[in-house]
């Protein structure tokens, strides 16, 4: 986390009256999203579609990575909405064809760095099957392709800041790990060896109270713990040790973010949604209030990161409400 603000340098106004019914195929019943919960969120989309660059990016800082285009795009589909005919078609197809415009042709690689690679390739995948356009498979084929050749170069089976990185990081790596679980979910294979080394990575970071380092097993946070118990339990490890310890670091350690505010809210919500519904619900109530207090009057969050990255992010962390995309099933 150390070094993410440089890296990622790389990553209808109101709502419906009624209450809006979340999707039940990833959910056992329906639960229904209160409506102020859905506005908020319908005024921070709104934002994000009134200040897209006719490019597809957004203003600085941040808004022109590839990375930060590609979450604004996924908290657009997780809110269900329709990106080949609906009111944000335009802003999700400008977001697309800027990541794909930023794909070397050759390599596969994804901007300037593997943050921003992660990410991107995460938002082709969720965006694969559902909105029209045939570049996207060949697009994410090379895309994961790029993440398991790095790996396998890599001495600790993980990653870091370039493809060429001898060294690695559970930030960097987490958001190839997503990235692979959400391609894989999208029917593109992806070795189970290359997920079972890497994990080794995130459990040798993993320190005696369950939090997660940078590097190495040591000076732990909550966004580098929470990155660590959601690639856990994306490998369907919520009753391991591993798993159950990141959460207990996480619950015993609530203001403990990391200093990204925004980051740690978008990975802490898929974990504690993965961790129980009791976890999550606990959770997501206070996030909910936290994020009504502070959403600006034009619907967009703010910090250091620059809104774009801000409002999308925290838009994520409120998806797990709707429960739309395929990364979200628990």
């Amino acid at each position: 986390m150390k070094r993410f603000l440089p890296v990622l340098l790389l990553g209808a106004l109101a709502a419906s009256p009624a209450p809006v019914v979340a999707q039940t195929l990833f959910s056992q019943d329906e639960d229904v999203i209160p409506p102020d919960v859905d506005r908020m969120y319908v005024k921070g989309m709104h934002y994000l579609a009134r200040k897209q660059n006719s490019s597809g990016s957004w203003d600085a800082p941040f808004g022109t990575e590839p990375a930060v285009v590609g979450l604004v795009m996924l908290s657009i589909l997780a809110h269900g909405e329709d990106p080949n005919y609906g009111p944000y078609k335009d802003t999700v197809h400008r977001a697309l064809d800027y990541i794909l415009k930023a794909q070397d042709s050759t390599t596969g690689y994804i901007g300037t760095s593997m943050y921003n690679h992660g990410f991107s390739t995460l938002a082709l995948a969720e965006a694969y099957g559902y909105v029209h356009d045939d570049r996207i498979g060949p697009a994410l084929q090379k895309a994961v392709d790029l993440i398991l050749s790095a790996q396998s170069r890599n001495p600790a089976n993980a990653w870091r800041y370039s493809p060429e990185s001898p060294d690695a990081d559970t930030t960097v790596s987490g958001a190839q790990m997503v990235a692979l679980f959400a391609a894989r979910n999208a029917g593109i294979g992806v070795p189970e060896d290359a997920i079972r080394k890497a994990l080794r990575f995130f459990a040798d970071c993993q320190t005696p109270d369950g939090g997660i380092g940078y590097t190495a097993p040591g000076g732990p946070d909550g966004a580098r713990t929470a990155v660590g118990a959601l690639v856990f339990s994306l490998a369907k490890q919520q009753k391991s040790a591993a798993f159950r310890s990141a959460i207990d670091y996480l619950n015993a350690n609530p203001s403990d973010e990391g200093g990204y505010h925004q980051y740690y809210l978008y990975y802490a919500a898929q974990a504690y949604f993965r961790a129980s519904a009791k976890a999550f619900d606990a959770w997501n109530a206070q996030n909910v209030k936290a994020l009504a207090s502070n959403q600006l009057d034009d619907g967009s969050w703010s910090s250091s990161l620059g809104p774009a990255f801000s409002t999308s992010a925290s838009l994520l962390s409120l998806a797990l409400n709707y429960r739309l995309l395929p990364i979200y099933e628990r």
